[in-house]
């Protein structure tokens, strides 16, 4: 499993690993479950730490100016916040072979 994968093929590969003993379902609840955990703790606390795997941390981005490619006129860029990952030292390591 690699490059992009969506939500359906996630949970395709979670119930291979589970084994046909599981449901699809069960699998389905599981990832959602997880995907829920995370979400909530970054919108709720800022961050969530997989300890081994890594952090999600929330990111403030200031506003700025920047330009339009078009017709080069100055655009101001909204600030906006956005959700950063940083690996941790097990998926580091397994990274560097």
């Amino acid at each position: 499993m690699g490059g992009k994968v969506n939500k359906t093929q996630l949970i395709d590969e979670v119930h291979r690993i589970l084994g046909p003993s599981v449901p699809r379902s069960a699998a389905e609840k599981a990832l959602q479950s997880v995907l829920d955990a995370l979400e909530n703790g970054v919108a709720n606390d800022g961050s969530v730490q997989i300890v081994g795997f890594g952090t999600f941390t929330v990111k403030a981005r200031p506003a700025r100016m920047g330009r339009n490619p078009r017709t080069n006129e100055p655009v101001e860029i909204k600030a906006s916040k956005n959700v950063s990952f940083k690996a941790g030292t097990s998926l580091k390591k397994r990274l560097e072979g």
